[in-house]
Parts: C-alpha cells; sequence; structure tokens
C-alpha cells in the first residue's frame, strides 16, 4: 500500500488538511476511477471488434474504415474540447456545492451542442468525397470510405447530444451512467454489425455501410439512456425548466476557460494525426490495413489511460474546487500509479501474443507480416501514452488546458509527421519508420506533462 501513500506522493508540497489513509485514498479512487475504465475500454473494444468485423470482408474493407477515423475525429474535436469543459466546470461546481451551477453548465453545453452538431454533420455529408481522398484512399477504399463517413456524421447528433450528458455526469462523479450508456449502445453496436455487415438472420448484407448503420443504432440507444438520466427529478444533474437555456456570463466564461484550450488541443491533434494517417495510408493497401489494426490496439491502450484521466478530471477539480490543491496531487499521483501497472500488464501481453492478437482481425500474410514490428513498439509505447493521458487529465481538471494544448502543437502536429514521414520515405524505413514517429511524439508528450505537473502551477487556476 506504501505505493499509494498520499504523504509520500505530496513530497515537500504543504499540506492543506487531514489526509485520508492509503487505503482510503485508493479506494475513493477506484470508485470513481473502474467504471470511466471499463466505459473507455469497452467502447475501444468494440471499435476493435469492428474492425474484427469488418475484416472478414478483406484487407481493403479494414483500410477503408480506417481511412474514415481521422476526419471523423476532425468533426468531433469541436464537442471533444467542449465535453472536457464540461467535466472539468461541473466538477469544481460539485466541490463549491453549487447544484443549480452544475445544471447551468450542462444544460447551456447541451444547447451549444445541438447548433453546432447541425452545421457540422451538414458540411460532413455534403464534402464527405473530397475529404475521404485528401485523406489518402485508393481505388479500391474510396467508395466504401465515403459510405461509411457520410452515414456516421449523418447520424452525428446521436453522439454528440450523449457524450455531453455523459461528460456531465462524469463531472459529478456519476461515472455508472456514462459506463451504462455506453456498454448498451456497444452491446447494440455488435448486434447489428452482425446482421448488417455479413447479411445474416435475413437481414441485407451491407458490408462497410453495415458496420456504420450499425454503430449509429447503437448511437440512438446511448442517446436515450442520457437523455433519461437528467429527466429524473431529485438527482444532482437534472433538467427540471427553461431557466438554464438561457446563457449567463459566468458559466460561459468557464466553459471558454478550458474549453478554449481543449479546443486549440484538438485542432492540433487532429491536424497531426490527419497528415501521420495521411503518410500511413500512402504506404499502400496491406501496410496500412496492419497499421489500422495496430491503431486499434493501440487505441485500447490508450482507453484505459483515457478512463483514468476523465477520474482524474474529477476528482481534481473537486479537490480545488474545495481549496485542497494537496489533494488534487494526490489524486493525480494515485491515478498515475495505477495506470503504470495496467501497462506494464498490457506490453507483457503484446509482447507474449503478438501474433494471436493480430490473426483477430486479419490472416493476409501480407499483414501479418508486420505484426512483430508493430506489437514491440506497442509494448514500449503504452508506457508512455498511459502516463502522459493521466498527466494531462490533471493538467485540465486544474484547468491547465492551453499549456496541453501547446505540447499537442509541438508534438503531434510537428514531430509524429515529420519524423514519420522523414523516417518512413527519405531514410526509406516504411512502416517502422512511420511507427517511430509515434514512438517520439509520445515520448515528448510525456516528458512535458510530467514537468508541468510536478511544476505544480496547473493546481493555481480560477475557473
Amino acid at each position: 500500500m506504501r505505493f499509494f501513500n498520499g504523504e509520500k506522493i505530496l513530497g515537500k508540497m504543504e499540506s492543506y488538511g487531514d489526509i485520508p489513509p492509503d487505503g482510503t485514498l485508493l479506494k475513493t479512487t477506484l470508485q470513481l476511477a473502474w467504471p470511466s475504465i471499463l466505459e473507455q475500454f469497452l467502447v475501444s473494444l468494440v471499435a476493435m471488434v469492428d474492425t474484427v468485423m469488418v475484416g472478414t470482408l478483406g484487407p481493403s474493407a479494414i483500410a477503408a474504415v480506417g481511412l474514415t477515423t481521422q476526419p471523423k475525429y476532425i468533426g468531433l474535436a469541436l464537442f471533444m474540447s467542449l465535453n472536457v469543459a464540461v467535466s472539468a466546470v461541473v466538477a469544481r461546481r460539485c466541490g463549491e456545492r453549487d447544484k443549480d451551477g452544475a445544471n447551468r453548465v450542462m444544460t447551456q453545453s447541451l444547447l451549444l451542442t445541438v447548433g453546432l452538431t447541425v452545421v457540422v454533420s451538414i458540411l460532413c455529408v455534403l464534402f464527405a468525397d473530397p475529404v475521404i481522398s485528401l485523406a489518402g484512399s485508393q481505388p479500391d477504399t474510396h467508395a466504401d470510405a465515403v459510405a461509411y463517413f457520410k452515414i456516421i456524421m449523418g447520424g452525428l447528433g446521436f453522439t454528440t447530444i450523449s457524450m455531453v450528458i455523459c461528460a456531465a455526469q462524469r463531472g459529478a462523479g456519476n461515472m455508472k451512467i456514462a459506463m451504462v450508456t455506453n456498454i448498451v449502445s456497444n452491446g447494440v453496436n455488435i448486434v447489428f454489425n452482425y446482421l448488417l455487415i455479413g447479411g445474416n438472420l435475413g437481414f441485407p448484407k451491407l458490408g462497410v455501410s453495415g458496420a456504420a448503420i450499425a454503430t449509429v443504432i447503437g448511437s440512438v440507444f446511448a442517446c436515450i439512456i442520457s437523455i433519461v438520466s437528467i429527466a429524473r427529478p431529485g438527482r444532482f444533474l437534472n433538467f427540471h425548466g427553461l431557466s438554464h437555456l438561457r446563457f449567463d456570463r459566468r458559466t460561459l466564461s468557464s466553459l471558454w476557460k478550458v474549453g478554449s484550450g481543449t479546443l486549440l488541443e484538438q485542432l492540433f491533434l487532429r491536424f497531426g494525426f490527419f497528415i501521420y494517417a495521411v503518410i500511413a495510408a500512402n504506404l499502400g493497401t496491406l501496410a496500412f490495413a496492419a497499421h489500422q489494426v495496430g491503431m486499434n490496439i493501440m487505441n485500447l491502450a490508450f482507453a484505459l489511460g483515457d478512463g483514468l484521466s476523465a477520474a482524474a478530471i474529477t476528482l481534481v477539480g473537486k479537490s480545488l474546487g474545495e481549496r485542497r490543491p494537496d489533494m488534487a496531487k494526490i489524486y493525480g499521483g494515485i491515478c498515475q500509479r495505477i495506470g503504470f501497472l495496467f501497462s506494464v500488464a498490457l506490453s507483457v501481453i503484446l509482447i507474449t501474443l503478438h501474433v494471436q492478437i493480430f490473426q483477430l482481425f486479419s490472416n493476409e500474410q501480407g499483414v501479418l507480416d508486420y505484426s512483430a514490428m508493430i506489437m514491440y513498439m506497442l509494448s514500449v509505447i503504452v508506457l508512455l501514452q498511459i502516463a502522459h493521458v493521466i498527466y494531462s487529465g490533471c493538467l485540465r481538471g486544474g484547468g491547465d488546458t492551453v499549456y496541453v494544448a501547446f505540447i499537442s502543437l509541438i508534438s503531434v502536429a510537428i514531430i509524429r509527421p515529420l519524423f514519420g514521414y522523414i523516417c518512413a520515405y527519405p531514410l526509406g524505413l516504411g512502416l517502422f519508420g512511420a511507427w517511430l514517429g509515434i514512438a517520439i511524439d509520445q515520448a515528448l508528450r510525456f516528458l512535458f506533462t510530467w514537468l508541468r505537473f510536478r511544476g505544480g502551477r496547473w493546481m493555481k487556476t480560477m475557473l
């Protein structure tokens, strides 16, 4: 238990009150973290299952779905940044015991989300063809990728509404609501994947388009469940009238203070990821299919870190709202230690079962030839990735989002694509060179977020 000792994590920093026993600290963290970890893990697991099920159609189908990933996340950038702000500000209001303020944040964010979704969804559907071409589609992947992208972005509203409500629930510490929402959504998605991709039980065989339709149907269920969660009176977060729909300066200012930096971060991330994906796509369909398998596995590792990051945002925000920066640092350190144990276990699994894991996605020899290289790289990358994701969550919980955005600009938007391109093409290292770019990016983000967390400036931002 000494590994999770609060005083040891606090170091030379002054304590502002009693520090709970180690067991209590760990229990509190895990109670918040496990639903979020499970939720994020299942989201990524279902994305992997999607790829496995689409993989039955061949490597070109895997590549087609992979081509839509970064354009989709560019479309979601506004909403992802808003949701980080919602979680952080709602957590701060919880710490201040301001129930009315927390509900204003949720309701006004929901109104913003609906308006922005209409614009983003229409633009993405109208310009799907040139966007997918820009993403690096090949003749054997373009049509499927365009169809998949149009369906996913056409049903975007169900996803964004669910996202913002679940973000508010996480900020209030209601992690289980978001978990249940995603479990049901993902279960529905898998069922309709089975029915629509291969045309089973009398349903039409729609291939890649079937996978997209299944995803949208799953998001409809998520949307319904999340709305029901705020429709019940008596809960901390609930929609109980039109008064909260009127925008007020304090709510918008707090959301902007956190969300503006996070939006910059998302834009830099998506720009860097998009350019990097184009670099990988131009290596050929087989190489890109193998790359996409590796990215799915890496996203699973990210999910573990992101689940702990969500818990860190809530614990840090609530602690700072209670004027306990010492507890904010302690909870951040405990999340980090839990993440370290997860990442070590995952690295061992990746090294031990690298071929077997790849064979779940494809038995194409041209794809399997890349398995050892990608999985050995991932065994190191996940150690860095999970750590910096959790540190970033601590910084966001404290409102220090501009710094995280700056690191994303330097590392993801510049370093990753630059080194990925140089290593892959001029140095002739192909897909291995592209993955070297990822490793360098992850190492830099770990270093800079660790230094910022240690410095402590993130604990002094007012929201």
